[in-house]
């Protein structure tokens, strides 16, 4: 047997070994050269700023192009606003005086902020802005100044509206608009965001310090995760130049980067503490968990990394953010916790164990040095295992029918853009705004626009081509009007707003959009050489995100699984663990999503997480799910699975190393698992639906997926399978060799002439 601090007599490989080897040589240079990279990263991200997905990037497709054409011309969309006027019991018309003089009131009230521009009443000449029924009216104007920036101009205005809304008490007077939306959602759910965001570091500290039992060690891996994040950010606005980065990007990073960070170091310190509870003086201990726990982080990471890049083949501006974002900072994580961990964790020593928490793992420091704790771990996995090794087919066929009776529903999922009623339910007044302005307007809160690029605007074929449009938009019942046309002379460009049959009725809507898209362009602006007409807006833009979406499903899926195929297979030299690692991934996001269409779409249990009425999955999380998911899955797997491994390596049979493996990292597992769930579960809490998905479904299949799938399906397939676990055909052995270091792994290792290492790559 090796004791404390021999040497072994092969060279230690690897390069999370050697890394964590260097960094306790060198203690205080690891830790300097991290906090100047940090530091560095965050003054270069400063004074390089950051560049944002802009709106001709968001797509690829008419969306894109429409967009594109508009910025090249530089034509600024004033921010438009709409006050609806309206009986509020339908009697009242509004030829009526009363109704007359309340939109005279709203007139004077907006045009006396100063803040507005192009007030438009709905009693002026060539303006349809009356309803059918004469019972609804809207006062249309523009805000000025940046369109960008209206949000934070628009309360004076709606504070003027409210003003005479109190003066009419028999009427209904309802701002609502791009800016006033803005303003309402930021008021409503910015600061529930940013309490999400900020409370996630708090909730992954109190986890910390019962899974530690010690204040130091708990920090350890909250601060690793921060300056991380904090380096990622600064590269964020380094890379944005090339790659523009969002706000949504900024927020995923945080997650996944709480997420790894403090996992990734969980597993190194646990292992080293683990080593150094068996009497293993620290610079063995720190060896130990450098070459195992230190390894399993760098395949994990980079398993992770390349499940990120997926979403690089989407092809969406937004999606490519966020999988660069993530890449990085999962990155930044895995190299912090391989180098300057092991570094503090030298320097540290015995003070990691500072601020022991009362009552907490009393067991655990009377085994001190005896190497109990690190044989027993959990008992309640340990029962578990007994009945799942007994009898592992039953547990398989047991284990596999639940996941896959949970993921059934999945089969009918239905996804698309939320509107404004399922994204954010009664919660808020504008939203009932926005259903009466469709409904007395029936796509006009919401209009497709068809800009229009030609080398003349004013040439006659192409104004004989618009009229043309406009006429056959109502005739073919595509909209029922008015359609409206702006023209900009100068860039030679005109805008033609459409309001689509089927207004907030995103299936009717889109069959609108495809009738102008498909018959009534084709048969008039179509008509005319050299006429751009791409048809955008808020319909079409979802119509061409889901498009896209949908065909980026392929080849994201597959170089994810073939890359983290690859990488299980160099990393584990077996065929069948790379196997069974894809397919035990599917099953958890299977489950994951069977939960998300139960819960969001058909209603079960949906009061319990606030999501009565919502009948859909938002477009964009099955794709982020499954890349996510694939991502943070392999941290459990690749963790339980190396302990496996470094077990049989050291002669262990192959139940006794499985029982091993599973039994001695439920700990560490379960607390990493915990803290997962707990953050993602915060974002579940918030109120717009799009978020509170993402949250439920980043919670359960993590759940599921440290449970069932490490705890019940992974012991009981492996052993099933025996010594097939480590299956490699002679053909594959000439790859590169990225398995366990054995020279490094304690305890004695087997005899060359034992029937476990013929079996072993």
């Amino acid at each position: 047997m090796v004791r404390n601090g021999e040497r072994r007599d092969r060279r230690v490989r690897g390069f999370a070994a050697r890394a964590g080897g260097w960094s306790v040589r060198h203690r205080w240079a690891a830790v300097g050269i991290w906090v100047l990279f940090v530091v560095l990263a965050m003054g270069l991200g400063s004074a390089a700023g950051r560049v944002d997905v802009e709106d001709s990037d968001q797509l690829s497709g008419e969306t894109s192009q429409a967009s594109r054409i508009v910025e090249d011309a530089h034509i600024d969309e004033p921010a438009g606003e709409t006050v609806l006027v309206q009986a509020k019991d339908g009697r009242l018309r509004a030829t009526a005086p009363e109704f007359k003089a309340a939109v005279a009131d709203v007139v004077r009230a907006v045009e006396g902020t100063g803040a507005v521009t192009n007030v438009r009443s709905p009693y002026a000449a060539r303006t349809q802005t009356v309803s059918k029924d004469g019972r609804t009216a809207l006062v249309q104007f523009d805000m000025r100044g940046d369109p960008d920036t209206a949000a934070d101009r628009v309360e004076p205005v709606l504070d003027a509206v409210k003003g005479v809304a109190g003066d009419h008490d028999a009427l209904r007077i309802e701002e609502i608009g791009g800016a006033s939306m803005n303003k309402t959602f930021d008021d409503a759910f910015g600061d529930d965001f940013q309490r999400a965001e900020f409370s996630a570091v708090p909730v992954a500290l109190g986890i910390l310090l019962i899974a530690f039992g010690a204040l130091v060690a708990a920090l350890l891996p909250v601060a690793l995760a921060i300056t991380a994040i904090m380096a990622t950010m600064g590269l964020m606005g380094v890379v944005s130049h090339l790659q523009p980065m969002s706000e949504t990007a900024n927020s995923v990073m945080l997650l996944v980067g709480l997420a790894v960070g403090v996992d990734y170091c969980l597993f190194y310190l646990r292992r080293e503490r683990e080593e150094r509870m068996k009497g293993h003086d620290p610079r063995t201990a720190l060896r130990v968990a450098a070459a195992t726990s230190g390894r399993a982080i760098i395949v994990s990471g980079v398993t992770v990394c390349v499940a990120m890049a997926g979403m690089m083949f989407t092809g969406l501006a937004e999606f490519q953010a966020m999988g660069l974002a993530s890449l990085m900072v999962v990155a930044v994580a895995m190299v912090g916790s391989v180098t300057v961990l092991p570094a503090l964790l030298s320097l540290l020593g015995e003070r990691v164990e500072k601020g022991r928490i009362p009552f907490l793992h009393r067991s655990k420091r009377r085994n001190n040095g005896s190497g109990a704790q690190g044989e027993s771990g959990s008992r309640f996995w340990q029962r578990v295992l007994a009945v799942v090794l007994a009898r592992p087919a039953v547990s398989v066929v047991v284990a596999v029918g639940a996941l896959l009776a949970v993921a059934a529903p999945a089969l009918g999922m239905k996804t698309q853009n939320l509107t404004l009623d399922q994204e954010f339910g009664n919660s808020l007044p504008i939203v009932a705004t926005y259903d009466r302005v469709n409904a007395a307007f029936p796509g006009g809160s919401d209009p497709a626009e068809v800009v229009v690029k030609a080398d003349d605007i004013e040439a006659p074929a192409v104004r004989a081509a618009i009229a043309d449009f406009r006429a056959q938009a109502v005739s073919s019942g595509a909209s029922r009007g008015p359609v409206e046309v702006t023209v900009h002379a100068k860039e030679n460009v005109a805008l033609i707003d459409v309001p689509l049959v089927g207004g907030s009725d995103q299936d009717k809507a889109e069959k609108s959009l495809a009738l102008l898209r498909d018959q009534v362009r084709p048969g008039t602006l179509g008509k005319v050489d050299g006429v751009e007409a791409p048809v955008t807006g808020q319909v079409a833009g979802s119509k061409d995100f889901n498009d896209q979406i949908v065909g980026s499903v392929v080849p994201v899926f597959v170089f994810v699984v073939v890359f983290a195929f690859l990488l299980m297979l160099l990393s584990f030299r077996s065929l069948t663990v790379a196997v069974t690692s894809i397919a035990l991934n599917l099953l958890s996001v299977g489950a994951a999503y069977g939960i998300l269409v139960a819960v969001f779409q058909n209603g079960w249990g949906a009061s319990l997480v606030g999501a009565e009425g919502v009948g859909a999955i938002i477009s964009w999380l099955p794709l982020f799910l499954f890349v996510i998911l694939f991502g943070l899955s392999m941290d459990y797997h690749v963790f339980v699975v190396s302990r496996i491994k470094e077990a049989r390596l050291q002669g262990r049979s192959n139940l006794d190393a499985i029982r091993h493996g599973v039994v001695t990292t439920a700990g560490v597992v379960t607390s990493a698992a915990v803290i997962m769930v707990a953050v993602f579960a915060i974002f579940g809490t918030l109120s717009m639906q799009s978020f509170k998905q993402m949250g439920v479904g980043l919670a359960a299949a993590v759940l599921i997926d440290a449970t069932v799938i490490r705890g019940v399906l992974l012991p009981a397939v492996m052993a099933l399978l025996g010594e097939r676990n480590w299956y490699l055909p002679k053909w594959l052995r000439r790859m590169p060799d990225l398995s366990h270091d054995e020279a490094a792994l304690p305890g004695p290792r087997p005899a060359s002439d034992e029937r476990p290492v013929r079996v072993l790559p």
